[in-house]
């Protein structure tokens, strides 16, 4: 019995993984329109500051509070767009400084 346990505990915990992994992949567009909501693009060079007044030199995705991921990562999640990742050189509007 220990031994079934143990196996359907250890499918369950890959099966988890393997969904998470698949889902950690999923890059956020900057058409869908959450992302044209928050004013999010991939490349924070390209923020018109005229249209986001937010904005401001030295704002990345990798150096906000919600970034999920470490400062020299490529793409890392971020919550406001669930399971898909941002670039680590973007910026919306919900910027957020690190504590």
């Amino acid at each position: 019995m220990n031994t079934r346990r143990t196996f359907l505990m250890t499918v369950a915990a890959t099966g988890a993984t393997f969904t998470g992994a698949a889902q950690a992949q999923a890059r956020v567009e900057e058409k869908d329109p959450q992302a044209v909501a928050l004013g999010y693009l991939h490349d924070a060079t390209k923020v018109d500051p005229k249209k986001q007044p937010k904005f401001a030199a030295g704002r990345f995705c990798n150096n906000c509070a919600l970034f999920q991921g470490k400062a020299a990562d490529a793409w890392g999640g971020c919550p406001l767009f669930a399971a898909r990742q941002v670039a680590g050189k973007g910026w919306c509007n919900a910027w957020a400084k690190k504590g």
